[in-house]
């Protein structure tokens, strides 16, 4: 039976004089003439939580390196019984496979934090693409300890990528009739209490926002009141920092703007804010404090308002509506924005930028008709004539 030992990989703090090895001689590929490590790293461990460090990473960025770093040296101690120093190829190989279908000792549907002994390191199997995202934070720690002379040789090297399959055009978006559903389910939500209207004008903003900018969850969520402005010129624009941790500023529409103001009244805040402001952006509802909320927070309030529109959409006999809806995330809307632009003839630069990709053949994946209109012209164009 594995055991789960709890292993530190916090970042080290800024002054650590170990936070800066890779940056020191020889740290770019540990060719140094005098051959010795540019780290003090004793233990894996050591060596992980200098690698966190040294990437300049998001809060989110470094939990999920962390987690992807647990279960690698949880399994080299419980699975391999071997220390980075001692790994080879078909080790690196056999966890790709291992992580492909964990067994059912190493699994838990409940989230129990680390320190819980019920903690599992998988919730499941982890599809292709988790699975190479799993990889390259595999590969990133071990050539990290190569360039750093922790390690002799990197045995990820000879180690090919998870190859993840990948669609040729976005599919997962919704149609204007879908948000439609949406916005009025979103606006017909009770408010007869401060906190249920706080949450109706709090939710319809992020409908609106997430619908119009394109913005990815965490974006929106991250950002502050002083984020949303206008330099006096009638245009308004929301700042976000992108992944990367890059700037990007991102037109805001009317309707956005309009949506921002009715959420500010329904906290009791002016209509408008200087660009200097702090507070979050999204605010938690159930307080009149000024506290934000998660990432998980704001996609499971949304999720309930695609969940009443998709019955709302089903009563009225919608029934694409109401699937594509029972099944939509938030970052369906980044989609769906995307999708919609592209379709109107949006020049593929401005989506990228708008988006923040870093390759323009990501933006043209959203360069496509929407299945129902390639139908209704396929049929139009009377090929099956003849045929009864």
């Amino acid at each position: 039976m594995p055991v789960f030992l709890p292993i530190d990989l916090d970042p080290l703090p800024p002054a650590d004089p170990d936070r800066a090895a890779a940056s020191r001689p020889g740290a770019g590929g540990f060719s140094s003439i005098y051959d010795e490590p540019v780290t003090s790293a004793t233990s894996d461990a050591e060596l992980a939580r200098e690698y966190i460090s040294h990437g300049e990473l998001s809060p989110k960025s470094v939990a999920n390196l962390q987690k992807e770093l647990y279960r690698f040296m949880t399994w080299c101690r419980e699975e391999a019984g071997k220390t980075f120093q001692q790994l080879n190829v078909g080790d690196l190989n056999l966890y790709k496979e291992f992580i492909r279908q964990p067994p059912p000792a190493w699994i838990s549907t409940t989230k129990w934090p680390r320190h819980d002994p019920r903690y599992r390191p998988f919730s499941g199997p982890l599809s292709d693409t988790s699975r190479r995202q799993a990889m390259i934070a595999v590969k990133g720690v071990l050539t990290f300890a190569e360039q750093t002379g922790y390690l002799r040789r990197n045995p990820a090297r000879l180690v090919r990528n998870v190859r993840a399959a990948h669609a040729s055009r976005i599919t997962r978006y919704l149609s204007p009739a879908a948000i439609a559903y949406a916005l009025a389910a979103a606006e017909a939500r009770p408010g007869d209490t401060e906190a249920t209207a706080r949450q109706r004008a709090r939710d319809r903003f992020l409908l609106i926002a997430f619908a119009q900018t394109g913005a990815r969850l965490n974006e929106i969520v991250s950002a502050t009141m002083g984020a949303v402005y206008t330099e006096g010129d009638g245009r308004w624009w929301l700042d976000v920092l992108g992944k990367g941790n890059k700037p990007r500023r991102l037109p805001a529409p009317p309707a956005t703007v309009s949506a921002y103001r009715d959420y500010r009244r329904a906290f009791g805040l002016l209509d408008q804010t200087s660009r200097g402001d702090r507070m979050p952006l999204v605010l938690s509802s159930r307080t009149k404090e000024c506290v934000g909320i998660t990432d998980e927070a704001a996609s499971e309030a949304l999720k309930a308002i695609f969940q009443l529109a998709a019955d709302e959409a089903a009563a009225t006999g919608d029934g694409d509506s109401a699937s594509t809806l029972r099944q939509a995330s938030p970052h369906w809307l980044r989609h769906s924005m995307l999708t919609n632009h592209a379709n109107s003839g949006v020049q593929l630069k401005t989506l990228q930028d708008t988006a923040g990709h870093a390759n323009i053949a990501t933006t043209a994946a959203y360069l496509h008709k929407t299945d129902h209109e390639r139908h209704d012209e396929i049929l139009r164009s009377g090929g099956d004539r003849g045929i009864h």
